[in-house]
């Protein structure tokens, strides 16, 4: 399947105190262990940001490249929109800049599965992880009109689309410690990530 992958990475990090993406995790940025964990699947890359940035630390990944939003400061939806109009594939896994413990074969698993489906997005009881699911080009439309609309709750999109979820006892398959949606929003979270990234070596 013609999948692509959508880091978004425009956030400020205002719970962190900075830029979240450049935080470093052993010898790597947050960001680019996230984009390490994607590079394996031989895909495009867009990282989306706020503005037009650069990232010198990804300069050995060829296909990835950097996109700037089209509805500025309007989150996580206008992140998605804009990794969605710049991508030149049909199906996009979006997964959040500050998520370092991405599991490869739970990626695989939702791109597998995501054939028929407008959304497929993981769900641990009225859990949903937005910010790591796969979206097709399908969603480009209803999220144009929420945006329009100044809704900006991502979760308003799956009333308007197909959504496939991937329930509790299939995560666990994978990843039974739900590590994927870890992330990163405060030095708390930072201290918990370095830890478990130095039990990986």
């Amino acid at each position: 399947m013609d999948i692509g992958f959508i880091v978004l990475a425009g956030g400020k990090g205002l719970r962190l105190g900075q830029d979240k993406a450049s935080e470093t995790i052993g010898d790597r940025s947050l960001l680019e262990r996230v984009v390490s964990r994607l590079a394996s699947f031989d895909s495009d890359i867009l990282i989306v940001s706020a503005s037009e940035r650069t990232f010198p630390q990804l300069n050995g990944y060829p296909r990835l490249r950097t996109v700037a939003d089209i509805y500025l400061n309007k989150g996580p939806l206008g992140g998605v929109y804009a990794g969605l109009k710049a991508s030149d594939s049909f199906y996009n896994f979006v997964v959040a800049c500050d998520m370092p413990f991405l599991n490869q074969a739970l990626l695989r698993y939702m791109m597998q599965i995501s054939a028929g489906f407008d959304l497929v997005v993981p769900r641990l009881g009225e859990l949903v992880e937005p910010l790591h699911a796969v979206y097709s080009r399908a969603c480009l439309a209803p999220i144009e009109s929420l945006l329009r609309q100044g809704d900006l709750i991502l979760r308003r999109l799956f009333a308007l689309v197909e959504v496939r979820y991937v329930e509790a006892e299939e995560i666990d398959r994978f990843d039974p410690q739900h590590l994927s949606f870890f992330n990163v929003n405060n030095e708390a979270d930072m201290e918990r990530a370095k830890k478990l990234a130095r039990s990986e070596l």
